[in-house]
């Protein structure tokens, strides 16, 4: 049985370690906590309590009219505030710029940072964060689109999905991790399961002109905290030209690039990305410097 939707006030959230210190992840756009499943429970065993959390308009968390980065750290701060310490915070692209804008407005929430393949820039819709002129528009407004237009109605598997989707995600990488969002339900009487995107996909859709910004943090605002950054070789998310700005924001800030991984580090180099954040935690459990 799938786990009850999480109250209108709150975030939908699971932990799982019952002492140690406290690491919370959030995901990026067309995410879900439950992405982090497998890095949570191996970092669990440190000892270490892992929170998972699914932002508003994604899993089972509720629904929002307009997509604010600053509304989504708002309602990150809640469930940090509850947990009742600092924690190491780690966030992925979306999520990664949420985790960051949280750690400068609400620094005493956040022990250390872990930002994962974003940096704290706007990001064009167009391309542009190469030299290569002939560079890709972002692909996630034609993403929705293809989602929306899946007839929900007349879908009868998992596998008429992902044929559906073919054409415009390419990728059986990305195909699949779109359709992790999409949940099957057990209709009632004679009306046969029924479907459902775990997204608000319309609000996500008009709000993709907002996430590809960063707001601007409050004058003067700064983290002194640990963090550190994990980028993907091949993604184009983090570049040279980024590094003044994540150290005049982040001035305690190591830069990781993991060989063989694009934009989705976790998921395409799972065991080097989860050696990589363990160290890091040991260095600041142990109240060092990030190493």
């Amino acid at each position: 049985m799938a786990p009850p939707p999480a109250p209108p006030d709150r975030l939908a959230a699971s932990t799982v370690g019952e002492e140690g210190p406290r690491v919370v992840f959030v995901h990026g756009l067309f995410g879900q906590g439950r992405n982090w499943a497998t890095v949570a429970r191996s970092l669990a065993g440190g000892p270490r309590r892992v929170t998972v959390l699914d932002l508003p308009d994604h899993g089972r968390s509720p629904r929002s009219e307009r997509v604010d980065y600053l509304a989504m750290a708002e309602r990150v701060a809640v469930e940090l505030e509850e947990l009742g310490e600092p924690v190491v915070l780690v966030g992925h692209s979306m999520g990664g710029k949420v985790a960051m804008q949280l750690a400068l407005r609400r620094p005493e929430l956040v022990r250390a940072l872990v930002v994962v393949d974003i940096a704290p820039v706007e990001y064009p819709l167009a391309g542009g964060r190469t030299d290569d002129p002939e560079e890709e528009a972002s692909p996630f407004a034609d993403y929705i689109d293809a989602m929306r237009a899946v007839d929900l109605d007349r879908l009868g598997s998992r596998e008429e999905a992902h044929d559906a989707l073919r054409d415009v995600v390419p990728s059986d990488a990305v195909r699949g991790f779109l359709l992790q969002s999409l949940l099957r339900e057990r209709g009632d009487g004679d009306g046969g399961p029924s479907w459902r995107w775990a997204l608000n996909l319309p609000v996500l859709r008009e709000g993709l002109e907002v996430l590809r910004g960063f707001p601007a943090p409050p004058e003067g605002a700064v983290f002194d905290g640990p963090v550190l950054w994990v980028a993907g070789a091949t993604s184009h998310y983090v570049l040279d030209r980024d590094r003044s700005r994540m150290q005049e924001l982040f001035p305690s800030t190591r830069l990781v690039r993991v060989k063989g991984a694009g934009h989705w580090v976790h998921s395409e180099q799972p065991e080097v990305f989860t050696a990589t954040l363990e160290r890091f935690l040991a260095s600041v459990e142990a109240g060092g410097a990030p190493s």
